[in-house]
């Protein structure tokens, strides 16, 4: 419905060393304008080269917006973002434009 998706979960990963092991570094609750509180996820030195992911809870997102009219199983329900960032002097923006059957992404600025 084109509205920020406030409310929704969504957890930070890092992979470590490029094996397929990866740490949760946060976890987060997007707010009333659908982003994070406290601005971008990584600052200072937790801004490092690597690969990370994003799990977003879109499906538990729905559920509770009653305009998505979902019943039974969500068609989307959780979706990983594995992303590399490589300069950590630069800005990098990742949204997710996502409605109950689709989703798309960009690295924004």
């Amino acid at each position: 419905n084109g509205s920020p998706a406030a409310g929704m979960q969504i957890e930070l990963y890092k992979y470590n060393d490029g094996s397929q092991k990866r740490e949760l570094l946060k976890s987060f609750v997007t707010n009333s304008d659908g982003r994070l509180d406290g601005g971008p996820a990584l600052k200072g030195t937790e801004f490092d080269v690597g690969q990370y992911e994003w799990i977003f809870y879109v499906g538990d997102y729905f559920a509770r917006d009653s305009l998505s009219r979902l019943s039974g199983l969500p068609f989307l329900d959780v979706i990983p973002l594995r992303f590399g960032l490589d300069d950590p002097t630069e800005h990098y923006h990742v949204p997710l434009l996502v409605s109950p059957w689709s989703y798309s992404t960009y690295r924004g600025s």
